[in-house]
């Protein structure tokens, strides 16, 4: 072989093995999966992000994004509407592409908005979707899409669904936006309704809740009144029994003095005391008057006559009894008929 052919065969197979060298190597970017097709059948390995080789010509390569994405759905057949849909593939990303391919959002989510949206405007009015209804449509679309997706492909999650105001007439835009106006009229005059009605409520309540203050106030003053009075009539009931405790104990010191007084009375009543007692009372006359045949005696006072007391002595004196009483007029210095 000549030098040239030589060279030219290098070059050649140098610059196949850097085509190949260069289709093999591949780049992942964050956030994305490669999943690999060899003979047009689908492996099982993916990779994540990074640099890999594979065989040139024979395997290719699909990076599917695993992280959120927003597909926008634009003009609704027939409605006019325009969809965002925010959805994430979680995991099972092998078995969604193979059941669905890589495109599986084109399958399980835009054909899927396409027929809800359809299936829900076949059963509503236009003012229903326009105006009614149309703060619902955005979170029924979304479960209706997760309810499916569950089912069909359950690492696939729909995040938020946000729709559009439909394509409609611009007279019956117009006459949508009148009725809208007065119904955002209507719901101020309602809202300010309410408002005052609370106003109302809340001076209710404040005006109750001062009259519980009232009343509680009330209460406490009458209670501690009670208690008061309870107290005063307890100390009166106490000084009361303190009282007649003592004037109990009073009547009984008294009774037990005049009871001793008594028993010492009846001690006394012996004859000679009777007979003492009866001569210091004849000795207590200022003047007597007294004989052999005499059968009683009576008492002169200084200025007016007494009666004579026939109930003191009613029998005739006996001879020892003058000269007994003589002694007791002696003794007292009283003047004596003997004397005169």
């Amino acid at each position: 072989m000549t030098m040239p052919y030589v060279g030219a065969l290098f070059g050649t197979i140098a610059g196949v093995m850097a085509i190949m060298l260069h289709s093999s190597i591949h780049k992942i970017e964050e956030g994305h999966l490669a999943v690999y097709y060899r003979g047009g059948a689908l492996l099982t390995t993916p990779n994540g992000p990074g640099y890999h080789i594979m065989l040139p010509f024979i395997t290719t390569y699909r990076a599917v994004q695993t992280t959120l994405q927003t597909d926008e759905i634009k003009n609704v057949p027939l409605l006019g509407i325009s969809v965002t849909v925010v959805f994430a593939l979680l995991y099972a990303v092998v078995d969604i592409v193979r059941n669905y391919t890589a495109d599986y959002d084109k399958t399980l989510i835009f054909n899927k908005i396409h027929h809800e949206l359809n299936q829900f405007c076949s059963v509503h009015t236009l003012q229903e979707v326009y105006i009614e209804l149309f703060d619902i449509i955005d979170e029924n679309l979304k479960t209706a899409l997760q309810k499916d997706l569950n089912v069909m492909a359950p690492g696939l999650t729909i995040q938020a669904v946000r729709v559009t105001k439909p394509k409609i007439p611009e007279a019956i835009r117009r006459n949508f936006e009148l009725m809208e106006a007065e119904k955002t009229r209507l719901l101020i005059t309602a809202q300010t309704q309410k408002v005052v009605e609370k106003e109302a409520e809340t001076e209710r309540k404040k005006a109750i809740i001062e009259a519980q203050k009232v009343a509680q106030v009330a209460e406490i003053q009458f209670q501690q009144k009670v208690m008061e009075k309870e107290t005063e009539k307890r100390i009166s009931e106490i000084e009361d029994a303190a009282f007649l405790a003592r004037e109990k104990a009073k009547a009984d010191a008294e009774y037990y003095t005049a009871a001793k007084f008594a028993e010492a009375n009846r001690l006394k009543l012996t004859p000679e005391y009777l007979e003492l007692m009866k001569y210091q009372a004849i000795a207590a006359n200022s003047k007597i008057y007294f004989g052999q045949d005499i059968p009683n005696m009576f008492v002169e006072g200084s200025n007016s006559p007494l009666k004579p007391n026939f109930n003191f002595i009613k029998r005739p004196l006996s001879d020892d009894t003058v000269p007994k009483i003589l002694q007791l007029y002696e003794v007292r210095g009283l003047p004596s008929c003997a004397d005169s």
